[in-house]
């Protein structure tokens, strides 16, 4: 569900290159990059007052293969990205589970975050998907119109990020997908690999592997009313075969902390996913990919459960509600407000000893307003409260004012 800009201005701080891009494009190469900018000053909470910025570049070329060499429902996508700058969490002692700033992390380095193909199959109802891929962009996939982290991207990649890996971290994998209309179904198959994690910038690792992530989803996108206002409805689980070591008992099943013996070993680790998202009110363009927003009230929810032995973040719970074109005279701005707990697994905590501090659950606010001035840049000032940061009912909260600015290039 995306939201309509509607202005006379490029689509692109760059425009078409003198019509370059326009002949490219209309060949089957769609070039695009593009720069996200996330700016934070934590107002009041953490050990030191800071003002600092992170952001990323995306460099991409799509191919139509219909377009380019005639072999019809084929799509190349290839994606580096560099991501640079300071975390606010890090500079500013804020002891906070979900960042503050969601495109800081997985390295300040350049990677190969896309390299694959996709191939549909019966008229669009199925199609398959292999090659260099983010587990995010196709399984309990997010918006990430937000700045902190507990409202950005596929909820998994924030609880289980040692192996569930979102952009821009990108791993072997395959998925499938069949769908008609309303519905769809769909499983994947992906590499396990901590190697991917290292800070450097490769075609892929080939040795490494610890296991294998395979998820499954299945969806319903209705058009309610007769606006034909749209909805997305999700639930998804995954399992990952890889070993792992269980968060608070030792190998003979008591409390790690207290005996100091190696860490009880599992097998296997999985969790579950639901999320919702309705347009409630207002009206709708449609259009090649798919409806737009032009207006009106749009809720969501995202409920993501982890496997209670391996995860120190077991569970999130993640709620908001966006207004497109609330005020008359700014037609194509959005207001965002959202709400997320996040909790701290109690079976981590064995072993602690009494009166020791026990975080429990950290939970996050952030109001945006979105200002679409222009096609090419996008301007999102932002409020994040931030309550029990880590989860410890004596830490100060978090105040944050940010800036997030997206620019086509």
């Amino acid at each position: 569900m995306t939201f309509q800009q509607g202005t006379d201005a490029p689509d692109t701080l760059t425009g078409e290159w003198g019509g370059l891009r326009t002949r490219l494009r209309d060949d089957g190469l769609d070039l695009a990059a593009g720069y996200v900018s996330e700016t934070a000053w934590n107002a009041s909470g953490g050990m030191r007052e800071r003002v600092v910025e992170t952001g990323q570049f995306s460099f991409a070329a799509t191919i139509d293969t219909a377009k380019l060499i005639g072999l019809t429902g084929g799509t190349f996508q290839g994606t580096i990205t560099f991501r640079r700058g300071h975390d606010l969490g890090a500079d500013a002692g804020l002891g906070v589970l979900q960042q503050v700033q969601e495109v800081y992390g997985r390295g300040q380095t350049w990677r190969l975050t896309q390299l694959w193909y996709q191939q549909t199959f019966a008229e669009g109802r199925a199609d398959i998907k292999i090659g260099r891929l983010t587990q995010g962009e196709d399984f309990a996939a997010f918006s990430c119109q937000l700045q902190n982290l507990s409202f950005c991207g596929s909820p998994p990649g924030n609880l289980a990020g040692d192996y569930w890996y979102n952009w821009p971290i990108s791993q072997w994998g395959v998925r499938g997908r069949l769908r008609n209309d309303r519905f769809y179904a769909m499983v994947g198959a992906y590499e396990v690999n901590p190697r991917n994690l290292e800070n450097a910038f490769t075609f892929g690792r080939f040795h490494g592997a610890t296991g294998v992530l395979i998820p499954a989803e299945i969806g319903f996108t209705p058009r309610l009313g007769a606006s034909r206002l749209p909805g997305s409805y999700r639930f998804g689980g995954w399992y990952n075969t890889a070993e792992a070591n269980d968060v608070g008992l030792d190998i003979n099943g008591n409390p790690q902390a207290v005996t100091g013996l190696a860490p009880l070993r599992r097998t296997g680790r999985y969790g579950f996913y639901l999320q919702l998202q309705q347009q409630l009110s207002g009206s709708v363009e449609e259009g090649k990919a798919g409806p737009k927003v032009r207006n009106g009230l749009i809720a969501y929810l995202n409920i993501t459960q982890t496997d209670r032995h391996t995860t120190v973040t077991d569970n999130q719970v993640a709620a908001g509600l966006t207004y497109a074109g609330l005020i008359p005279f700014r037609p194509h701005d959005d207001v965002t407000f959202a709400v997320a707990r996040t909790n701290v697994n109690a079976n981590a905590l064995l072993g602690l000893a009494k009166g020791q501090a026990r975080p429990d659950a950290e939970y996050a606010a952030e109001f945006a307003y979105c200002i679409h001035t222009i096609r090419w840049l996008t301007l999102r000032p932002n409020l994040q409260y931030v309550v029990n940061p880590g989860g410890f009912t004596q830490a100060k909260d978090v105040v944050v004012l940010g800036l997030k600015a997206s620019v086509a290039l």
